[in-house]
Order: structure tokens, then sequence, then C-alpha cells
């Protein structure tokens, strides 16, 4: 298991078929990289395509929020970092933060991730082993401060 705090992806590229008509990464696509970025995790979980086959489990993710925080281009390289903020043995509460080669910060993106026993399909506990992995990288991601921006609220703010 990783042992850096917080878990960061490998670099990440933009693909030209996903850069819209203002020039830069359409919204859509800032979903995909922090998909490929938490896939990197779930397979140090034990999650993966293996695990659908031999156990029929597997996760989806059940919501996630997006703050676009700086524009990207085509022949940026970005990372994704992830935390590991809560956890039962049912779902798991994460925060990514989209890194520009350059470090500056494009985005975060906080999600709520169930564990699913594709039978039902329904919502199912974790097997121990899988459990465990969680467990320890929440309790080694925990002896730090939260990242800016978890649990953002949309709204207008009024001048008073």
């Amino acid at each position: 298991m990783t042992t850096s705090v917080p878990f960061m992806s490998s670099p990440l590229k933009i693909e030209p078929g996903w850069i819209d008509f203002n020039n830069h990464l359409n919204m859509g696509y800032y979903t995909v990289l922090f998909d490929r970025a938490a896939d990197e995790v779930f397979a140090e979980f034990g999650f993966g395509p293996d695990y659908v086959a031999q156990a029929n489990h597997t996760t989806f993710a059940a919501e996630f929020h997006i703050r676009y925080l700086r524009e990207v281009k085509l022949g940026d390289t970005l990372q994704a970092s992830f935390w590991l903020l809560d956890h039962d043995e049912k779902r798991f509460h994460t925060f990514q933060e989209l890194y520009h080669q350059d470090g500056w910060l494009a985005a975060t993106g906080e999600g709520m991730t169930l564990h699913v026993d594709l039978d039902g399909p329904r919502v199912a506990p974790m097997p121990d082993d899988i459990l465990s992995r969680v467990r320890a990288m929440a309790a080694q991601h925990a002896q730090h401060p939260r990242p800016d921006g978890v649990g953002s609220q949309i709204g207008i703010r009024r001048k008073p």
C-alpha cells in the first residue's frame, strides 16, 4: 500500500477530444481525470476488474462535487491527490485535488463511493481484507489536516 499522504496519482495527460470550443478542458473530463486517479487507489484497496469477476462486487459513485479553479488546456499534464476522509463498512468519503504540472491547483473533487454487491445490486459491506486497507489509509490521512475545500457549498454570496 502506498504510504504517501495524500496518495498521488501517476501523471494524467489531456486528450485532444476533451478540449471544447472554448479551447480548454470540457467540464465532463475533469470527472474522467479524477476517476482515473481514483482507480489507482482502488487497485491498492483490491477493487478493479479482477475483483468484479471473482467477487461480483464493485464500487459505485453515489455523489461527486467538482470545483473548477483554473483553466486546463491541451498539452497540460496533471496529477491528482486522493484523500480518504471517512469510511464505514459500506462507504467511503473522498477528496481529490487536481494539480497542474507547474504546481497550481486546477480543480477539486469530493465524493461518496459505495461498495456494491452486483447480485442486487445493493450496497454491501466490504470484505475484511479490503476494509483493513481502507482503514489503514483513513488512519494515515486522519493524522494530517483536511485539505482546503472539503465540504464546500454552492451559493451566491451577497455583500452585506
